[in-house]
C-alpha cells in the first residue's frame, strides 16, 4: 500500500481533524526515525500514520484498540512487521505481549512524544512549533502534571533505539515542524 491509500484508508475510518493531525505527526516523526537508523522509511511511516485507525472504531477502549486496526490493516495487505507494531504500539490490549525491537519501540515512543510536543507547541503565545525548543520539551516531560495523560515511560523507550531523551525530542520536534503547516502548528 502506498502512502496515498493508507491515509484514505485512515480518513475513512476517523474524522476527528485532531486525531489525523496526531496520525500525520506520528507518521513524520517515524519518517524521521527511519532516516537516522538505517530503516524502511516507507515502511516506518505508514505504521506511524495507521497506527490509530480504529480509535473511532473502539471508541478509544484501550482493552480492544489496535484488534480492529489489526483487521483493516490485514485486510488492505500490509506486512506482518507494520500490523505488529501498530498492535504492540498498545501492549494493554495484548496481555502477555511485549514490544521488542526498532520498530515497536520506535512507533510506541514516536507517537506518544508526539503528544508532548504538540501540548509544549500550545502553551506558546504564538502557538508555533517554530517556537519550541528541544529544552523545553525536555523540561515539560519531568513536570508529570503537565500533560499528564502522556506516558513519559514510553517516551524513554527512546533510549532502545540508542537516542538520548534530548536526541530524541529533537529528531521529532524537527520532523513535525517540517509538516508544521498541515498541524496547524
Amino acid at each position: 500500500m502506498e502512502r496515498d491509500g493508507a491515509l484514505a484508508l485512515l480518513r475513512r475510518h476517523v474524522s476527528n481533524g485532531n486525531m489525523i493531525k496526531h496520525c500525520l505527526a506520528s507518521e513524520a516523526v517515524m519518517k524521521a526515525l527511519a532516516d537516522r537508523l538505517g530503516q524502511d522509511r516507507g515502511l516506518w511511516g505508514l505504521a506511524g500514520l495507521l497506527h490509530d485507525v480504529d480509535v473511532e472504531l473502539t471508541a478509544g477502549d484501550i482493552s480492544r484498540h489496535t484488534h480492529e486496526a489489526e483487521k483493516l490493516l490485514r485486510g488492505s495487505g500490509l506486512p506482518e512487521p507494520l500490523i505488529e507494531a501498530v498492535n504492540l504500539h498498545n501492549e494493554a490490549a495484548h496481555p502477555g505481549k511485549k514490544r521488542a525491537g526498532l520498530f515497536h519501540h520506535a512507533l510506541a515512543a514516536a507517537e506518544t512524544v508526539t503528544g508532548l510536543i504538540t501540548a509544549t507547541a500550545l502553551v506558546y503565545p504564538d502557538r508555533k512549533l517554530a517556537s519550541v525548543k528541544t529544552s523545553s520539551v525536555v523540561k515539560r516531560m519531568k513536570d508529570k502534571r503537565f500533560a499528564a495523560s502522556v506516558d513519559r515511560s514510553i517516551i524513554m523507550e527512546c533510549e532502545r533505539l540508542g537516542l538520548k531523551l534530548d536526541e530524541f525530542v529533537e529528531v521529532a520536534l524537527s520532523a513535525m515542524r517540517g509538516i508544521a503547516g498541515e498541524l496547524g502548528l
